[in-house]
């Protein structure tokens, strides 16, 4: 792997307003570009890049699970594929997927109706069961979510959108009496946008921050250094001036994703080091510790992310992967995924697993079906052709006897 220098700024200074001390750094190569290398370790983990597969499925299975009977018509869903994030016809898909919806003759007008299966019924229990059990867990990370943004307030699209991510079912923003408390309000926003809102009460520490405590490396100080932990690709040879910047980067102070960050220079390393410490926050929070990076980048308003923000994973991708399967661009926090990880396996993660093997049964379920229709289509075929074989036979037969008399 080799680096591109599109542009290499020295400086022996940033700016950064009120803060106690002044950090002088020797070295800032804040335009440093890498170049994208596959890593097949990442490409290959399956619940990511299942996850475009299983947001659909999840939807449908909720639309029938949330029915009083627990089986729908077709006709209750099929205009709702945009909607339900359906990539094609909504009945042609969930006939994919033979091993979580079961399809029947409807009562009236003979049309198609689905209910789940046992496998898929008692997956959806447990799901279920983790959601009650991790409500608080659960508004905990969207608190997190929102004291991240500038003036801690979210438009309600905005988490509607960060739903999957965070775990949130999807009537999580219906039923506020159950799972919010009286810390968050809905406010009215520009645009005649609605939103969430929280009030800034005690200080809420990062992942980062919280792990470097337990290693005793980090007590809470402003202006203190945090060394990101790195995860660089095999084989990969850095050239001295690029170590010594990493090595000035690392010992910069670290601004916490939840402080003020309005008088920093956005032009400055220690900002570039704040928003990769936000990005490591957020990736943190979600189920996978991955996102569609289009997705993250509806966040640069209210977050106040940078303009070119993508750049920042290409500058460090020894702490972020970036996949490009399923033809879109998968964002990875490459510490969620090592051996010695300190960031903890999201609750829901586990339910999504059974759903993703379950749906990998439907394949062999469609493959024997083809074979098994295969199989009829030649016995009846062969059938015919011993038929016709004997009808033949008796008619030759009665022909030499009449020849012979």
């Amino acid at each position: 792997m080799f680096f591109n220098f599109k542009k290499i700024i020295l400086s022996f200074k940033y700016k950064i307003h009120s803060v106690p001390s002044l950090h002088i750094q020797r070295h800032s190569y804040v335009n440093v570009y890498m170049n994208w290398k596959k890593d097949s370790y990442y490409d290959s983990i399956e619940h990511i890049h299942q996850s475009i597969h299983l947001k659909p499925v999840i939807a449908l299975k909720n639309c029938i699970a949330q029915d009083p009977n627990g089986c729908i018509p077709i006709s209750a869903v099929s205009k709702r594929g945009l909607v339900l994030d359906v990539p094609m016809k909504v009945a042609r898909f969930m006939r994919q997927y033979p091993s979580i919806f079961e399809e029947f003759t409807g009562p009236k007008y003979n049309l198609p109706w689905f209910r789940l299966t046992s496998e898929a019924a008692k997956i959806d229990r447990d799901e279920k069961r983790v959601y009650e059990e991790c409500r608080e867990d659960l508004r905990s990370r969207l608190r997190k979510l929102i004291l991240m943004t500038r003036e801690n307030v979210l438009p309600l699209k905005i988490i509607q959108g960060m739903q999957w991510y965070l775990g949130l079912p999807n009537d999580f923003l219906q039923h506020p009496e159950q799972n919010l408390d009286d810390s968050f309000k809905f406010v009215e926003m520009e645009d005649g946008l609605k939103g969430l809102a929280l009030e800034r009460g005690e200080k809420i520490y990062s992942v980062m921050e919280k792990n470097a405590m337990k290693r005793g490396l980090y007590f809470g100080g402003p202006m203190e250094a945090i060394e990101f932990p790195f995860f660089p690709s095999k084989g990969l040879r850095l050239r001295r001036k690029i170590e010594n910047w990493l090595d000035e980067f690392q010992k910069l102070p670290y601004i916490s994703p939840y402080d003020d960050f309005l008088n920093l220079d956005p032009n400055s390393d220690i900002a570039e080091k704040r928003l990769v410490g936000v990005l490591h926050e957020l990736l943190s929070l979600f189920v996978e510790h991955s996102a569609e990076r289009k997705k993250l980048f509806c966040l640069k308003k209210h977050f106040g992310l940078p303009q070119k923000v993508h750049r920042v994973f290409e500058r460090h991708p020894h702490m972020f992967y970036l996949s490009f399967r399923n033809k879109t661009c998968t964002v990875i926090l490459k510490e969620a995924y090592s051996k010695i990880s300190p960031i903890g396996e999201h609750p829901l993660l586990r339910v999504r697993k059974k759903y993703i093997k379950l749906m990998k049964e439907s394949a062999v379920i469609l493959r024997n079906r083809r074979v098994n229709n295969r199989f009829s289509n030649c016995s009846s075929k062969m059938g015919l052709d011993s038929k016709d074989l004997d009808e033949r036979g008796h008619e030759m037969a009665s022909f030499s006897l009449d020849q012979v008399v």
